[in-house]
């Protein structure tokens, strides 16, 4: 089974950060000891989508250029209708359980990706989300802070 590394929002936009912070410099070391030791790295396209979006809106070419570039260099999970159909019954699950992971009128990226792990994961590979937020995406699929993936 190929292990996968899936990055939610919070770790994409530090590792295309080009803003010189300790954090961001953090982020790059953690994702190229994954890469030396081997280990797979998708974008799924909702969080692509998170990222992009707001440095559309701020005019920062400079991180949509690093964006391009790593989603060119890992691997990338498209958003299918299999997915948003597993994501609605994630969606719907969570509020039912009582631990919804963003208001009812938002759509919910955290389910979305959820799903598309999830999918993944039936296709044989060893998920795990990294992201800055367990909480949401724990319930669905293995989440860990990006940090404590190694």
């Amino acid at each position: 089974m190929s292990r996968l590394v899936i990055l939610d929002a919070g770790p994409l936009g530090l590792i295309t950060n080009p803003k010189s912070t300790f954090e961001v410099h953090a982020c790059s070391r953690w994702l190229h000891s994954l890469l030396s030791q081997g280990v797979e790295v998708a974008i799924p396209e909702i969080a692509d989508y998170e990222i992009r979006r707001e440095l559309l809106r701020a005019d920062k070419l400079k991180g949509l250029s690093r964006l391009d570039s790593f989603k060119s260099r890992l691997g990338y999970v498209a958003i299918t209708t299999e997915a948003m159909l597993l994501a609605a019954q994630l969606w719907a699950r969570a509020r039912k359980n009582g631990r919804p992971t963003a208001t009812d009128t938002a759509l919910d990226a955290d389910v979305i990706l959820s799903a598309q792990a999830l999918l993944m994961a039936e296709d044989g590979y060893d998920i795990e989300v990294a992201t800055t937020n367990v909480k949401h995406i724990e319930q669905f699929v293995t989440a860990r802070l990006w940090q404590d993936i190694i």
